[in-house]
């Protein structure tokens, strides 16, 4: 069992990690990313209501009508998101204010309907914990990834903080949506590539 949770925790962080294997997830991957803390927050978030809402569909798959289940789900997801929208709102406003409407978004995120329907319909707690919380924390590391190098190379800057001097002339290119589709073009590119070799 042990294995079994750590295999389908794993997953999300290599073999299936939402924007560049499964290319699911690319509209917060390319909006809410011009900056490393927007990612971050938007991956946290987003795996706090994978994880949660992985956890109460699996306990309740037995009880959902098959009739009705993805209309529950959406319920269930849309609880989550509620509460994300409001901590955020109430204890991190500028990162809320960052955000903006993808916080409302995570609830039709074709991640968390997709674990919902393909996984946690199907398999039990602990295994859907594990599932939801890899799938989570692999999007949140996709998210910083494309986050840190659109603000490094857009702005100069890393979590506001300048590192690359005041000589360097911030390519704002990156900062912009057509920069948000190279940098997810170039880091699809490279993780075919290393999967290739693996």
């Amino acid at each position: 069992m042990a294995k079994n949770v750590w295999t389908e925790f794993r997953k999300g962080l290599w073999e299936e990690i939402p924007p560049f294997r499964l290319v699911l997830g690319l509209c917060p991957t390319l909006a809410v990313t011009k900056s490393v803390g927007s990612g971050l927050g938007m991956g946290l978030a987003t795996t706090f209501v994978l994880l949660c809402s992985n956890v109460i569909i699996s306990s309740l798959r037995k009880t959902i009508p098959r009739k009705v289940r993805i209309a529950a789900y959406i319920v269930v997801i849309a609880t989550f998101v509620v509460i994300v929208e409001l901590v955020t709102q109430a204890y991190f406003y500028p990162l809320y204010q960052q955000l903006g409407i993808f916080v409302p978004l995570i609830v039709v995120n074709c991640i968390i309907l997709g674990r919902a329907e393909a996984f946690a319909s199907r398999n039990g707690i602990a295994l859907s914990a594990a599932d939801g919380l890899g799938m989570g924390l692999g999007f949140t590391i996709a998210l910083t990834i494309v986050g840190s190098i659109r603000e490094i190379i857009g702005a100069g800057t890393w979590f506001g903080i300048g590192i690359l001097g005041t000589q360097y002339e911030p390519f704002t290119f990156m900062v912009e949506a057509p920069g948000a589709f190279v940098c997810l073009g170039l880091l699809l590119a490279l993780m075919n590539a290393i999967g290739r070799k693996v």
